[in-house]
C-alpha cells in the first residue's frame, strides 16, 4: 500500500514573506532506521508497509498533498539578537489533524539547504538524529509536552563537521513550529500587518480563548512555567533555551545539547557552547522569564498605544516567576509524596536538594530511592538525609496515598547521557540493536523491569560525559 498522509496545510495559506517554498534535496541511499507507528496512527497516516517509506522520510519523493516550505524566524541566540534565522536544514513537508483532533506539522530535519542555511550544509549527522528521536520519545513517555520524532532514515552520504560522519534525516512532529523568534522577526522588521497575521494565526491554532496580546502572553507564560518546571522535576537541561528554541505551543523543541543530570548540582551544564552557564539546569527557571520578556516586546506593536502598553505586560512578566515557583512546588511535592503542598513544604524539598548536592548524589535513584528504601545509599555521609528523612516521614502521614502520587512523579529510567553515547557510537558503527533497545525502554520509564536495571545505573567516573553537542 502506498504511503497516504491527510495533509491539511494552513501554514502554507499564510503570506509567502512567512517562509520560502523550497524542495528537499534527494540523498544517495536512503534507508529506514525507524518508523514510530503508534505516532503515525494518531497522526492518521496509512500505509506504513510502503516499500518507499524511507524514500520519503529522507525527502526523496514528497507524499501527495506536501507543501514543502521553510519557515522563517529570527531569535536571541545566548542573548545576541540575530535578525534573521529560518529553518536552515529543515523542511516542513505539512499539517495534518489527528485522530485525536490535533493539528500537528510535520518536518524533516537535515534535509538538504534552504535559503535560510546561510553558510550551512543543510544537512544532519546520524547522532543528532538518533539523540533526538530517543530523547523526543523519551519526554514524551516521562509526560513532558514535546515535539516528537515519526522516522530516522540514514542517507546513505558522509557530512563534514570535525571529521566526516554519517548523514542522516529525521522526521519531526509539533503542534506547531512558530516560536518566540517567528514573532521578533516581524516586530524587528516593524511589520505590523505580517505580525498580525502572525498573532491571529497563533491565536486560532493555540489559544482561541486569547483575546487580545495580553491574554495570549498569559497563557503562553502559563504553558512555558508549567514546562520548565516539569524540566527541573526530572532533571531535565535543554542546553541552549534560545529564543528561537522556544515553542509558542509551549512543547519542548530543539534537542541540541540536551542532557539529563546524573549527580544532582543546579549549576550543572553540559552544552559545549554555554560556556558561562547561561542555561544551566537551575537557570532555565530565569531565562525562560526572559525570552517570555521578548515575546512581549514583540507584541508590544499590536497595541494600540504601545508605550503605554510597556508598564502592563512589564508588570505581567513579573509575574512569571511565581507561576514557576507554584508549578515547582507541585513537581517536586508530588516527588515526596505530598499532594497538595503549602509554602513551608518548599523547605522540606529544598532541605532534601542542598543534602543531594552535598553528596553528589544521583537526582533521578535518589528520588525513586525514596519509594524503594535505597535513597539513603546516595549519600556519602547518610547523618544529614536520616533527620531529614524523619521530618519526611512526619510531614506525609498526613497523606492518603504518597507512594501511588511518587511512582507517578519518579521515573525508573531517564535517558542518560552515558548511554545515548554508547548508542551514537554503536549505530555509527552499523549496528542499530542498542537505539531500539533504548527506545523500548524508554517507552515505559516509571516501571521497574528487570531486563532494563543496567539503564538504571549512573556512569562510572570513565563514562562521564562532559560535554553535549549541538550537531548542527
Amino acid at each position: 500500500m502506498t504511503l497516504q498522509i491527510p495533509f491539511d496545510n494552513s501554514y502554507a495559506t499564510l503570506p509567502d514573506g512567512f517562509f520560502a517554498r523550497v524542495t528537499p534535496e534527494p540523498v544517495k541511499a536512503p534507508s529506514l532506521i525507524a518508523i514510530n507507528a503508534p505516532l503515525a496512527h494518531d497522526l492518521g497516516i496509512d500505509g506504513l508497509d510502503d516499500p518507499n517509506l524511507a524514500d520519503v522520510f529522507a525527502g526523496n519523493a514528497l507524499p501527495e498533498g506536501a507543501s514543502p516550505l521553510a519557515q522563517l524566524y529570527a531569535g536571541h541566540q545566548f542573548g545576541q539578537y540575530n535578525p534573521q534565522l529560518g529553518d536552515g536544514r529543515a523542511v516542513l513537508l505539512g499539517e495534518t489533524v489527528g485522530t485525536d483532533g490535533i493539528r500537528r506539522d510535520i518536518q524533516l530535519k537535515g534535509s538538504g539547504r534552504t535559503p535560510y542555511s546561510r553558510m550551512g550544509d543543510g544537512r544532519a549527522w546520524l547522532g543528532p538524529v538518533l539523540r533526538e528521536y530517543v530523547v523526543s520519545e523519551a519526554m514524551h513517555a516521562l509526560g513532558v509536552p514535546t515535539t516528537r520524532a515519526l522516522a530516522a532514515v540514514r542517507t546513505g552520504e558522509r557530512v563534514v563537521r570535525e571529521q566526516p560522519l554519517p548523514g542522516a534525516v529525521l522526521t519531526r512532529v509539533a503542534q506547531s513550529h512558530l516560536r518566540v523568534g517567528t514573532f521578533q522577526v516581524f516586530a524587528a522588521r516593524g511589520d505590523t500587518k505580517a505580525l498580525q497575521t502572525l498573532f491571529d494565526y497563533a491565536v486560532a491554532r493555540h489559544y482561541p480563548d486569547a483575546t487580545d496580546p495580553a491574554t495570549f502572553l498569559n497563557a503562553v507564560m502559563q504553558r512555558q512555567a508549567a514546562l520548565v518546571a516539569h524540566w527541573l522535576s526530572l532533571g531535565f537541561i535543554h542546553g541552549v533555551m534560545n529564543t528561537d528554541n522556544c515553542s509558542i505551543s509551549g512543547e519542548t523543541i530543539d534537542y541540541g545539547p540536551c542532557a539529563f543530570m546524573d549527580s544532582y548540582h543546579p549549576e550543572t551544564v553540559y552544552s559545549s557552547i554555554d560556556r558561562f552557564g547561561r542555561y544551566s539546569y537551575a537557570a532555565q527557571a530565569d531565562i525562560i522569564v526572559w525570552n517570555m520578556a521578548q515575546l512581549a516586546t514583540a507584541l508590544l506593536s499590536l497595541m494600540p498605544d504601545p508605550e503605554a502598553a510597556v508598564e502592563p505586560f512589564t508588570a505581567q512578566i513579573h509575574t512569571m516567576p511565581e507561576m514557576i515557583r507554584r508549578a515547582w512546588l507541585t513537581r517536586f511535592a508530588a516527588k515526596i509524596g505530598i499532594a497538595d503542598p503549602t509554602p513551608e513544604d518548599a523547605r522540606l524539598i529544598t532541605d532534601l536538594l542542598t543534602l543531594m548536592e552535598i553528596s553528589e548524589a544521583d537526582f533521578t535513584n535518589t528520588f525513586r530511592g525514596l519509594i524503594e528504601g535505597t535513597a539513603r545509599d546516595q549519600f556519602s555521609d547518610p547523618t544529614g538525609f536520616d533527620q531529614w528523612t524523619e521530618a519526611w516521614k512526619t510531614r506525609i502521614a498526613r497523606e492518603e496515598s504518597p507512594q501511588e502520587l511518587m511512582r507517578a512523579a519518579n521515573p525508573v529510567l531517564i535517558p542518560r547521557n552515558h548511554r545515548i553515547e554508547d548508542m551514537i557510537a554503536s549505530a555509527v558503527a552499523g549496528d542499530d540493536a542498542p537505539f531500539h533497545r533504548l527506545n523500548s525502554a524508554y517507552a515505559a520509564p516509571y516501571a521497574d523491569h528487570p531486563d532494563h536495571a543496567d539503564l538504571r545505573q549512573p556512569p562510572k567516573p570513565d563514562e562521564v560525559v562532559q560535554a553535549t553537542f549541538c550537531g548542527t
